[in-house]
């Protein structure tokens, strides 16, 4: 996409993420301890986690893995290798082995319990684990030998799971690539990506079998120009979408696993209830959009098309049927909720754990159950408190990430006061007597005062601008 012309010196976003950061208490460097506990790690070698049940690791140089993500990633949690066989098809997924790198009870382990995830600023990140350890020893770079975790997920020809199993082993990545490279190489006839592609295909059409909700709406991005910054709405490639999906596909296979084995962690969405579901109808109706009474909550919002203005208001307000996500441990008896109703599949995470504290212990819960063994005292210790920590820091990256697009739409409409932007009315709070709108150019998604009716398209004037408060004022023309 083409850079938008809407940008402001970056020193103002630059000094105002700073402060923002330091208002959420999102740590800028790691104590000494725990640099110094980083570095000796990554000196003396992986090493087989205290307690573990996998405790040999297997020579799997011999497959041609490679990393798909953003090109200035260096903390690289997955390489992947797909391929065709007789009956369907073999997935490999390596993720980074973050159990060998971290002393349990030491201080990169209860710092990185402090932290819970990496925090990502536009200009800046918060990483979970020291740069030795996550761009370096435990990160799946190229042409380099790495300890990792590696699933091998076989699916039939309609890529159901038939089988899935995890193990430690030696694995070397053969290409770091962009999603725009994964996508010239399989545009490209590479046999290899071609076979994610395939994969990808399958399970996307088995999420919508299942019964699973996608939203695709417009999400705001903050991307560096050559002087500043600018916003955008994300346009994803194909690829992005059928990586997620071995993503996806690792995290279904590792919940069954567990609840098998009745001992894990998993990420959980509970279905929407009957009052939301009628909330959503009568604006479906407000809109005049057709939603016939047999058609389901997932049907209705795969059936819109983003493009179309109704629609899209209709999808941003169908976001209120995805709330109340959360994480469960379990150590025996099963929880209530298992279910993480948007993939509608039973799910965890796994496959990020240099990112995601949860995800190391999860992969050691699996390990176990897929040895008949009981998991490590440390993961047993710590399971119970992992809902609690993981949910304070996604509260805390919510926080951030709400507050990094109000500076950035601040800063980035300074001395833009009077002027009148197009935009698209996708929710209504005729409380407060305003409206919120997604504008067209800049990316900029703002309440108005005023009144209009969802999925209207509306012109509003820029009122008072406020980089210190992080506000905008918009009212309808």
């Amino acid at each position: 996409m083409a850079r938008l012309p809407f940008r402001c010196d970056d020193a103002v976003i630059c000094e105002g993420l700073a402060a923002l950061r330091t208002e959420l208490e999102i740590p800028d460097r790691f104590p000494d301890d725990v640099i110094a506990e980083a570095e000796a790690s990554a000196a003396a070698g992986p090493q087989i986690p205290e307690g573990s049940a996998a405790t040999t690791v297997a020579d799997r140089t011999d497959l041609h893995l490679v990393t798909i993500d953003p090109p200035s990633s260096m903390d690289l949690d997955q390489a992947v290798h797909a391929a065709q066989t007789a009956t369907g098809w073999r997935v490999h997924y390596a993720i980074a082995d973050v159990a060998a790198w971290v002393t349990p009870g030491g201080a990169i382990d209860r710092e990185s319990q402090a932290r819970g995830f990496t925090m990502y600023s536009p200009d800046s990140r918060s990483p979970l684990h020291p740069k030795a350890i996550s761009e370096d020893a435990a990160s799946l770079l190229p042409d380099l030998d790495r300890q990792a975790l590696l699933w091998t997920i076989d699916l039939d020809d309609a890529g159901e799971i038939v089988d899935a199993n995890l193990e430690r082993a030696l694995v070397r990545s053969r290409a770091k690539l962009s999603y725009r490279a994964a996508a010239d190489l399989i545009d490209g006839g590479d046999e290899m990506l071609n076979a994610v592609k395939a994969v990808g295909i399958l399970r996307e059409q088995l999420e919508v079998d299942r019964g699973a909700v996608s939203l695709r709406l417009a999400s705001q991005e903050v991307v560096p120009t050559d002087t500043g910054f600018a916003l955008r709405y994300d346009e994803s490639l194909p690829i992005e979408g059928w990586n997620a999906q071995i993503s996806l596909l690792t995290g279904i296979a590792a919940a069954k696993i567990m609840l098998d084995g009745k001992v894990g962690l998993l990420r959980t969405l509970p279905r929407p209830q009957g009052r939301t579901i009628r909330e959503l109808r009568r604006v479906a109706e407000g809109l005049g959009i057709h939603w016939p009474k047999s058609m389901s909550y997932p049907d209705m919002v795969r059936s819109l098309n983003p493009s179309n203005p109704i629609d899209a208001a209709m999808i941003a307000q169908s976001a209120r049927g995805l709330r109340g996500a959360g994480y469960e441990a379990f150590d025996g008896e099963l929880p209530e909720l298992t279910e993480h109703s948007a993939i509608s599949a039973n799910y965890a995470h796994v496959t990020a754990p240099l990112r995601r504290l949860g995800d190391r212990y999860a992969n050691e819960c699996v390990l176990a159950v897929l040895a008949g063994q009981r998991p490590p005292a440390w993961v047993l210790d710590t399971l119970p408190e992992l809902p609690r920590l993981l949910g304070r820091a996604r509260n805390r990256e919510g926080s951030l990430d709400r507050a990094v697009f109000d500076l950035v739409e601040a800063a980035l409409l300074t001395g833009r006061t009077g002027e009148s932007f197009h935009g698209l009315v996708t929710a209504v709070d005729d409380s407060k007597g305003r409206v919120r709108v997604q504008l067209t150019n800049p990316a900029v998604v703002a309440y108005a005062d005023g009144s209009a009716g969802l999925g209207d398209e509306v012109l509003v004037r820029l009122g008072d601008v406020d980089v210190a408060k992080r506000s905008v004022q918009f009212e309808l023309v």
